[in-house]
This record gives C-alpha cells, structure tokens and sequence, in this order.
C-alpha cells in the first residue's frame, strides 16, 4: 500500500513505465513512444511523475503515477494523468493534479482546461471537487473507442481567492523547466 509519494520532473528514464501504464490504463488509446516524445519536445509542457516513499527500499522507486500540463501563454491544459490501478484511491491523482493547478497558477494561467471520459466517474469527482465545471462534451474524442469526453474548466482568477491559503503538497524541488510527458486521457 502506498502512503506517501514523491512528485519529481518526468525524465527520458521513466518512458518505459510511463508507457507501461498508458497501455494499462488506456488500453488501444494509449500514447505511444514517437507520441510521448513529441509531446514533452513541444514548448510549454510541463510534466511530473509520483513515486512512493518508501523507508524500506533504498533508491528510486517504480513510478506510480504521472501528469502533464501544457500553457500556451492563457491558460494550461492538462495533457494527461495517470495512475497505477495499484495505487490508485491513495490520494496519488489528488497530488498531482494540485501540482499541476500549483504550476498553473505559478505561470499566472487564467483558466485549466481538460478533458475527461464521460464514464470515468472517479476521475470527474475529483476534478469537481478542485473546483473544475464541465463546459460541454466533445463527441467520440477519445479515439479509437468512440467514447465521448466532457470538457472541464477550472477559473484560476476565482479559484485562487478560495484556495490561496490551502496546502496544495506540490514538488518544491521540480524545476521550472522540468521535462514533459504524454497527451492522453485527463483522467
């Protein structure tokens, strides 16, 4: 069981097993590795991984969660987010999108925007309770399931009035620059 994470930028060592959970989480939709590339080479990414703490093993440890944003001088988008099934309901998705709002807010973003399958219900109360409204649905946007996505906004301008003193547990150590990650499922 994991009980705590560590949030680092993502780094070209952790494809294979970004890669690993793209496929165990998104199945045929998953990102590939020419896709994952691209991605973090594009200007503006910003991504992470989560790793547990563990005090009996020395070293890193496997990743067990990843995520990355995208600002394009107005707002982020959150490209992706994912988390190992293992850990997942250990409050490892909650740590990384409060990183991703923290660096969003850091790059003095207006809004966040996602998208998220429409039956990925975990997912969407979560980002409800961030504060995030669902703007409209985008029909068979996930692809090549046919499934649809709900487009998801967070106001940063009124968020960051209600959640200015809230302990967001975001990397300190993650540099400005640190590398990107994949696009994919927001969820």
């Amino acid at each position: 069981m994991i009980t705590e994470v560590r949030l680092r930028p993502l780094r070209n060592a952790d494809f294979d097993r970004v890669l690993e959970l793209e496929r165990q989480l998104f199945g045929r939709g998953a990102w590939t590795y020419g896709m994952l590339a691209d991605e973090l080479a594009g200007l503006g990414r910003w991504y992470i991984v989560a790793e547990p703490e563990r005090l009996d093993r020395a070293g890193e440890q496997p990743v067990v969660g990843y995520a990355g944003l995208w600002f394009d001088g107005d707002v982020t988008q959150i490209m992706t987010i994912g988390v190992d099934p293992a850990a997942q309901r250990h409050g490892v998705g909650r740590q990384l999108m409060a990183a991703l709002l923290e660096r969003s807010r850091k790059v003095k973003a207006e809004a966040v925007l996602l998208e998220v399958r429409v039956d990925n219900t975990p997912a969407i109360e979560l980002y409800r309770e961030l504060g995030f409204e669902i703007l409209g649905v985008r029909k068979r946007y996930y692809q090549p399931e046919n499934v649809d996505a709900y487009t998801m906004r967070l106001d940063l301008s009124v968020a960051a009035d209600d959640t200015a003193d809230a302990p967001v547990g975001a990397p300190v150590d993650a540099p400005d620059d640190a590398p990107g990650d994949a696009p994919g499922d927001a969820a």
